[in-house]
C-alpha cells in the first residue's frame, strides 16, 4: 500500500513538470539561408561527388520585399545595410582568398554594404555574431569593395545570395528586387 502511495504521490509531483514543453518561437518572417562554393558542397559530400575543395559559405536571412519600395527607401542610399535581415550576413572562407586588392584570410566575417544607386560597397568585418548593422564598428573592417548595380529585368521577391564559378575562383552574387551585384572571390 505504502508504495502506490509513494508511486502516486510521485506521479502527482513530478508528471506536470514532466509533460511540460518549451514553447517554441514562431516562424520568422525572414529565414536563414545558407549557400555554398562549391554549390551544394554538402549534398556532394555524402554523395562522394567533391570535385574541388570548400572554399566558403554564406549565412543570411531572407527578408521578402511584401510591396515595399526597397532601395532608397526602407535600404537607404549611403547607409550601412546587413544585407538581409535579423542577424549581420556571415561568411566563412575555409582558404585564404582575395577580393579586390584585400587579401581574406581563412575565417568567418560579417558581410555588410553600404548601398548607393549604381554602386554597392561591399564591406568585410571580423565583428561575428552581431545583430543588424547596430554594433557596426570601421576599426573592425578587413576589406572594402565597389561593385556596379545591375538592374534585372524582373523583380525577385526574397533577398538571394549565391555563389557562381569564375576565371580566378567565384562570384559571389547579391539580388532582390530589381537589382543584382557580383562580388568576385579570387582563390586560384
Amino acid at each position: 500500500m505504502m508504495r502506490v502511495l509513494i508511486s502516486t504521490l510521485f506521479i502527482i509531483i513530478f508528471c506536470p513538470a514532466l509533460l511540460a514543453q518549451t514553447k517554441l518561437p514562431p516562424v520568422d518572417k525572414s529565414p536563414m539561408d545558407v549557400s555554398y562554393y562549391p554549390a551544394n558542397y554538402p549534398v556532394l559530400k555524402i554523395q562522394d561527388k567533391i570535385s574541388e575543395p570548400l572554399v566558403a559559405r554564406v549565412l543570411y536571412s531572407r527578408p521578402q520585399k511584401n510591396g515595399r519600395t526597397l532601395f532608397g527607401d526602407l535600404i537607404e542610399y549611403g547607409k550601412i545595410w546587413r544585407l538581409g535581415a535579423n542577424e549581420a550576413t556571415e561568411i566563412e572562407f575555409f582558404q585564404p582568398v582575395k577580393i579586390g586588392n584585400t587579401k581574406i584570410k581563412k575565417g568567418r566575417y560579417s558581410l555588410y554594404c553600404i548601398p548607393y544607386t549604381d554602386k554597392w560597397t561591399i564591406i568585410i568585418n571580423k565583428d561575428t555574431d552581431s545583430w543588424g548593422a547596430f554594433k557596426y564598428s570601421e576599426a573592425n573592417d578587413v576589406g572594402w569593395i565597389d561593385v556596379p548595380v545591375q538592374k534585372q529585368n524582373e523583380s525577385l521577391e526574397f533577398f538571394a545570395m549565391a555563389f557562381e564559378k569564375s576565371a580566378t575562383g567565384a562570384n559571389l552574387i547579391i539580388a532582390w528586387d530589381d537589382v543584382r551585384t557580383t562580388v568576385p572571390i579570387s582563390f586560384h
